[in-house]
């Protein structure tokens, strides 16, 4: 049986480009394109492809919180990232949020097939860069302040920050969400709170740091 694949990339040339390049291998089918992070989840869901190759500075959802829901929601269902993201908060989070594998969009396309086949086997794959990043994380260890930041903010706020990262103001936000803007402010508000932080520039810095911004 052919290795289904979802590929998600906010890039269209890319997108394409890597389409072409896998359908190279016999082994591989890709069964849909998505340019967002929401469009990789419903798509996941729909689906249920074997691998998904992730990336992970998308809009609207970024893949780090895409990789967390494909993977809760699929057991099956592999992810990948193939990202230009080498710094090490975004490697930890999409780890963390349960991708199998991480590979530099620099990579040779050969050893995109290898990894995609591998990965969508279940076995974890991590290009030399990044395998590199893991063993000092494991060495160093994540500090545990950094760490209870992380899982302060709920599905909803860590998507509001995203959104205040990304430039969105508090109405386009309720928009998106269809509630109201004191609902916004709330979330906004408990946000800064449990993160203390106090301002857009500050929340910003914090949102780019964690991989949760798509900027």
């Amino acid at each position: 049986m052919k290795l289904r694949v979802i590929i998600a990339d906010d890039h269209v040339m890319f997108r394409e480009g890597l389409r072409t390049l896998l359908s190279k291998d016999a082994q591989i089918e890709v069964v849909a394109e998505a340019g967002d992070g929401s469009t990789a989840v419903r798509l996941a869901n729909e689906l249920q492809p074997d691998l998904v190759l992730m990336d992970l500075t998308m809009p609207d959802m970024n893949g780090i919180e895409a990789t967390r829901q494909i993977v809760s929601n699929n057991r099956d269902v592999r992810v990948l990232v193939l990202s230009m993201e080498s710094d090490r908060s975004f490697v930890v989070a999409a780890l963390n949020a349960g991708a199998t594998g991480y590979l530099l969009k620099e990579a040779a396309f050969a050893e995109v097939a290898i990894a995609a086949h591998i990965v969508a086997a279940g076995e974890p794959y991590l290009c030399p860069t990044i395998a590199n990043i893991v063993i000092r994380e494991y060495i160093q260890g994540t500090p545990e302040d950094e760490m209870r930041a992380c899982q302060k903010l709920t599905e909803r706020e860590c998507n509001v920050l995203q959104k205040i990262a990304d430039g969105m103001s508090t109405k386009e936000i309720a928009f998106a969400y269809n509630v109201s803007l004191k609902t916004i402010d709330s979330q906004r508000n408990s946000v800064m709170k449990k993160l203390d932080l106090y301002s857009i520039a500050a929340l910003t810095k914090y949102a780019i740091r964690k991989g949760i911004s798509s900027l």
